[in-house]
């Protein structure tokens, strides 16, 4: 058995009819994303929170999560699972200490804050970081229904590259961030959805449902056990997975354009709030989904047969939706994991278009190409950026590695973190100073790439990278001499305090 199964007339219109709704729905807003670079990028600050929030969840999991976390249940135990509960207390944090900041400046992108709380030179390299994570991050995001389909039927994975790629370029384009965040809404119900479903259907194929699960999972230490205490097993060691998950997470909410710029398309700060308790509280909920599917899969054949030889475990959920599952259920299920790379993607593409335009053009180049609209200049950034992001995917494709999670982490550790470290070091510190964080930040990415070829293990990189770069930049800013620049309102013992800013 090669692990082919058949995919099924019936299960590709379904496919073919969400991917058509979608490019339909996103490319509705093109009337309104059109209006300015305002609208394109923050919405005008228009929309309600819950929606907000829905648009985040459905970004900071995508794809990975759908196929890569119920990967590591099925293959050792609900260990990672203790990291994600490290949105509870980052979400708090975040109230705070963090988005105060990005709402009373009126920010369109992150690193507007560095730039007032730094100099230039700080903004302008941690937004081309985030360029480059993400244009690395959209291949991950897109290689992973890649290796769905293609492990699970035969057609060709450049084909369904170019189709995710092409569409989420199309409607991120048309639409703006409105747009996206409305497409998110929508992804993001039938990501859980799609969960929520192939968690039903398993438990009604397994004889003796539920309990056979707990059995199977618990006599063969599948759920948490005393060697996920062990610290000689860094793969599994729980307190590193949670500080790692930590500092990853508190990236992607304080550090990352994609997420943060939503913190502006919202109506209010009340509405803020609401925004990021949404994706706080379903941080939670979709532990015992996504890492029970990984279970149930387990279960199901540890009972019911074995895989094919040399299956790619990347692939566990497709293969077993459109192996077990009845027809068309099937092809919700492969939506939902389109769902959930597109979330992602159309994500990407307009906050990568929002830092070029803002933190590079209008701040560097405001003459330049003056007869040419920023909103025009944003949807060829999009353009742009999707093409690169879809043809690096072939690259993963052509490596077939079943480790898409590795990557991702090691990615965020060695491009993303330090930058999370930046935002750490300008609201909780008074003496750090442009020179100083500059200094930090080479350090962080140059130890991130030290641990990274040590092979360690890629939280331990994220760690590393945090630490590092928040030490490193804190004490280099003795170094130099205190300046004069004011920053008052700009840290958290300020944070109460009117910026005006320059």
């Amino acid at each position: 058995m090669d692990g082919k199964v058949g995919f099924g007339v019936v299960n590709a219109i379904v496919v073919i009819l969400y991917l058509l709704f979608t490019l339909g729905f996103g490319s509705s807003f093109m009337k309104k994303a059109s209006k300015n670079a305002d609208a394109y990028f923050t919405a005008e600050g228009s929309l309600p929170g819950w929606a907000v929030g829905m648009s985040i969840f459905a970004t900071t999991l995508s794809s990975i999560t759908f196929m890569s976390q119920p990967e590591k249940s099925f293959n050792g135990d609900w260990a990672y699972a203790i990291g994600s509960l490290c949105i509870i207390p980052i979400i708090p944090i975040l109230i705070a200490f963090y988005v105060p900041f990005f709402r009373k400046l009126h920010v369109t992108t992150a690193y507007e804050y560095l730039e007032e709380r730094f100099d230039p030179i700080i903004r302008t390299l941690n937004s081309l970081l985030f360029v480059v994570y993400h244009l690395g991050r959209i291949a991950v995001v897109i290689y992973l229904p890649v290796l769905a389909i293609a492990s699970v039927t035969t057609i060709n994975p450049i084909l369904v590259a170019l189709a995710i790629g092409i569409i989420c370029i199309i409607f991120t384009m048309l639409g703006g961030i409105e747009g996206v965040i409305w497409s998110d809404t929508i992804q993001g119900f039938i990501l859980l959805g799609g969960a929520f479903l192939v968690i039903i259907v398993g438990l009604f194929k397994i004889d003796g449902g539920f309990s056979t699960v707990v059995s199977t999972i618990g006599g063969e230490d599948k759920f948490i056990s005393s060697s996920n205490f062990d610290v000689t097993n860094l793969a599994s060691f729980v307190p590193l997975i949670f500080i790692g998950q930590f500092v990853n997470s508190l990236y992607q909410y304080t550090g990352s354009q994609d997420v943060v710029q939503r913190y502006s398309s919202s109506k209010s700060w009340k509405e803020t709030i609401q925004s990021l308790m949404v994706p706080g509280i379903l941080g939670v909920v979709v532990i015992p989904l996504f890492f029970g599917m990984g279970s149930i899969i387990y279960t199901y054949y540890a009972n019911n047969g074995s895989l094919p030889a040399d299956f790619n475990t990347g692939a566990i959920v497709p293969y077993f939706v459109l192996s077990q599952l009845p027809v068309g259920l099937g092809g919700l299920i492969i939506a939902g994991i389109f769902a959930a790379a597109q979330s992602t993607v159309s994500s990407s593409l307009n906050s990568i278009s929002a830092c070029l335009v803002v933190d590079i053009k209008r701040r560097f180049f405001p003459k330049l190409w003056k007869n040419l609209s920023e909103v025009t200049l944003a949807r060829i950034i999009v353009i742009i950026a999707g093409i690169i992001g879809t043809m690096v995917t072939v690259y993963f494709t052509a490596g077939n590695s079943s480790e898409t999670w590795e990557i991702f982490l090691t990615v965020s550790g060695l491009f993303g973190v330090p930058t999370g470290a930046m935002f750490a070091l300008g609201i909780f510190t008074e003496r750090t100073n442009g020179r100083g964080a500059l200094i930090g930040l080479i350090a962080g990415i140059v130890s991130a790439l030290v641990a990274n070829g040590l092979q360690v293990n890629a939280l331990l990189v994220s760690t590393v990278a945090f630490i590092v770069t928040l030490l490193v930049g804190y004490f280099a800013s003795f170094l130099f001499p205190k300046n004069n620049k004011n920053v008052a309102g700009l840290t958290y013992k300020t944070r109460d305090v009117e910026y005006i800013r320059s």
